[in-house]
């Protein structure tokens, strides 16, 4: 049984904390949240002991490993204490508010050789990991174009907006990375535009709602990644990529399969409601895939310095927003 520890007793430290009371392999053995109430709400439901000290969730005799599902400003620090403490760490993105400092940390981290992985979830999602096979056993040929959508339901609330980074640090960093996984090759420049649709308030900071991203590939390939806070039809996402001798696509996803024909016409059910929904069962399958490389002592599935390369580009496409210019990407 692999110790668990959980940092964070939010929405999305509870769908971490239902996912390791329910792996077979883990022991989820203490929550912090710096709201001791919090805290106490999840090992109520999940088990495991409540605690607002710190301290206790980087304790080497109690814990093997550590979940950081805690807020943006402090996912470096305690990366940094996992390192120091010898302990597997499994951190939701971003690593650091700024690239910089993202790149300092998965340095120090990289440096106390513990197992290290950033949670980027998609990458675990059936469809998403089928296109991938299928690509890496090369049934469409060498990679010519890429085409993805990411297209939310709803617009967040502006508060969360404020401080997310905006929507290309946000949202599209991860088919920024799921687009360097899919097709092996870092993209080596972006060009981005945006638009306000929904919310004239997200001018006042400097975000958009709505933009198109399109990277470039040392081969020459090209990708467009188009992002939507707001659909009115549920949420949508999908991967399209076109080779040198066919098409793969993992296409935009319902929770049902029923279609009703009639004189009138078909009436299908529709999209997932929202993006949780939708991805939900990849946050199961990343810590699955997380302890398995623990109990096999493998390397990472999704090493932190894979999250730094997502971050520098959404960096990169962030600046082009700003400039308008094609922007070159910095590792």
């Amino acid at each position: 049984m692999q110790r668990f520890a959980l940092i964070g007793a939010g929405f999305i430290g509870a769908v971490h904390a239902e996912n390791l009371a329910a792996n077979p392999s883990v022991d989820l053995v203490v929550v912090y949240d710096v709201d001791l109430s919090r805290a106490r709400a999840l090992t109520g439901r999940f088990g495991g002991r409540p605690t607002d000290d710190e301290s206790d969730a980087f304790d080497p005799s109690e814990v093997d490993a550590v979940f950081v599902a805690s807020s943006t400003d402090t996912h470096a620090a305690h990366l940094r204490r996992a390192a120091d403490a010898g302990l597997a760490v499994l951190c939701e993105k971003p690593l650091a508010p700024t690239l910089a400092e993202a790149t300092e940390v998965v340095e120090y981290v990289e440096a106390s050789g513990i197992v290290a992985m950033v949670d980027f979830n998609r990458r675990f999602d059936r469809d998403h990991a089928h296109l991938k096979r299928i690509i890496d056993e090369g049934g469409i040929g060498a990679i010519e174009l890429v085409q993805m959508s990411s297209r939310g339901p709803s617009l967040p609330p502006v508060d969360y907006l404020r401080v997310s980074g905006g929507q290309l640090r946000d949202q599209t960093v991860h088919f920024f990375d799921l687009c360097r996984w899919i097709a092996g090759q870092d993209p080596v420049s972006v060009a981005a535009t945006g638009s306000v649709l929904v919310d004239p308030a997200l001018t006042g900071f400097g975000d958009v709602d709505t933009s198109v991203a399109t990277l470039t590939l040392p081969s020459g390939a090209l990708v467009q990644i188009d992002s939507v806070r707001r659909t009115g039809y549920g949420y949508d996402e999908r991967i399209e990529v076109m080779g040198s001798s066919g098409l793969v696509e993992s296409r935009r996803q319902s929770p049902g399969n029923v279609s009703q024909y009639s004189s009138t016409g078909i009436v299908s059910t529709g999209l997932y409601a929202g993006w949780f929904e939708r991805v939900r069962p990849t946050y199961a399958a990343a810590l699955a895939a997380f302890v398995t490389a623990l109990e096999t002592r493998t390397p990472s599935p999704a090493p932190l310095r894979d999250g730094l390369r997502a971050q520098a580009i959404a960096e990169a496409a962030t600046a082009s927003l700003g400039s308008g210019r094609t922007e070159t990407v910095v590792y």
